[in-house]
């Protein structure tokens, strides 16, 4: 299933990818004082993008594995692979070899990144540089393991066995990150164990794709029902902006114990209703076709890759001559549309028809019919 076809997953796609350059806007002295509001919050997109992964990938591997013999993971380790590495490997090799385009002097060893570790063994203080990179950490860590136990728990999957694993997750997760904040908020390490110990562990982070995952499998599992609910997708939509309201009200603090405990899988249940919207064409936002929104949405994993390298560029070249004016942002945004594009475009997209290329050639021919 692709969000090609579904404007209102490419809206929200198109939002949650500005929401976190705007957030990261703080690097190079933020919106201002007028605008901060804008911008509190950008680190949500994070968690969009999460359920966005968890739908579309369980989605995928879900019917496939309902078909049998149909599913192959060889051949959807191989499509993530053509998909997510090409454009990574070049934006990590800029990091690397030209320090001069990092956001913040220090990185993390490169093979941390090459082997999708860096979100559990950074060293926040010191190695700041391409730290967004955490996020990309704990889809590829989903991309590994997902398929396998999905299809191990459809050997003896039921409903109700399902719902009892969905639930035992979110438990987990809120007692353990309740028990890691209170264990460091009271020896207080002199690090930032906020972001080491809680906000970029994978485990830590697996609300959204799971609500994601659950939305996935009602919808290959039990289309009637999805089909159902989907008549009142608006009524959704609207639990879904009330339920992230509650959510960032608890998120006004965002290290607060609230937050970072019942916070997550509130804001991911938010995000979940939000997308289930969004995958009805008439929602209202799967009927709202934006200009630009499509085209945002296919080149927001390269702006998510490159947006910093784009600010700093902007910052040292620019922001000397233009302080404080709507002119410096729109060279910023400018900048950081352009290398995303480029990026997209020369790296990206060739790529991604290379793998397709490599895919049809690779399917058998149709058998003739006997003469």
């Amino acid at each position: 299933m692709s969000s090609n076809r579904l404007p209102g997953l490419d809206l929200l796609r198109a939002i949650a990818i500005v929401w976190v350059m705007l957030f990261h806007s703080f690097l190079v002295g933020g919106l201002g004082p007028d605008f901060a509001w804008l911008s509190r919050f950008g680190w949500a997109g994070v968690d969009i993008f999460f359920v966005l992964s968890g739908f579309l990938i369980g989605t995928q591997v879900l019917r496939g594995l309902r078909k049998g013999a149909a599913f192959s993971f060889g051949d959807f380790y191989a499509r993530r692979a053509w998909r997510i590495l090409p454009a990574f490997v070049v934006v990590l090799a800029l990091y690397a070899c030209f320090p001069a385009l990092r956001e913040a002097p220090g990185l993390q060893p490169w093979w941390q990144f090459a082997t999708f570790t860096m979100n559990v063994l950074i060293d926040y203080e010191r190695n700041q540089a391409f730290s967004h990179a955490w996020s990309l950490c704990v889809e590829e860590h989903f991309y590994l393991v997902f398929p396998l136990l999905a299809w191990w728990l459809t050997r003896w999957a039921s409903a109700s066995r399902f719902v009892a694993v969905c639930a035992a997750v979110v438990l987990a997760g809120i007692a353990l990150r309740g028990a890691t904040w209170v264990h460091y908020a009271a020896i207080d390490p002199p690090r930032n164990w906020f972001i080491e110990e809680l906000y970029y562990p994978t485990w830590m982070r697996l609300d959204g794709l799971l609500v994601g995952v659950m939305l996935a499998a009602l919808r290959v599992y039990r289309p009637q029902a999805w089909a159902r609910l989907q008549l009142r997708s608006n009524t959704w939509l609207l639990g879904g902006v009330a339920l992230c309201g509650l959510s960032f009200w608890l998120f006004r603090e965002r290290t607060g114990l609230a937050a970072n405990t019942i916070g997550w899988p509130l804001l991911s249940f938010g995000f979940g209703l939000l997308v289930f919207a969004g995958a009805d064409a008439a929602s209202f936002i799967g009927r709202w076709r934006v200009p630009g929104v499509g085209w945002l949405a296919a080149i927001s994993y390269s702006l998510y890759l490159s947006h910093k390298i784009a600010f700093h560029v902007v910052q040292l070249a620019l922001a000397p001559l233009m302080r404080g004016s709507l002119l410096l942002f729109a060279a910023y945004a400018l900048a950081t549309l352009l290398l995303g594009a480029v990026l997209h475009h020369l790296v990206e997209r060739p790529f991604l028809r290379l793998r397709d290329q490599r895919a049809l050639a690779a399917r058998p021919a149709p058998a003739r019919a006997a003469v």
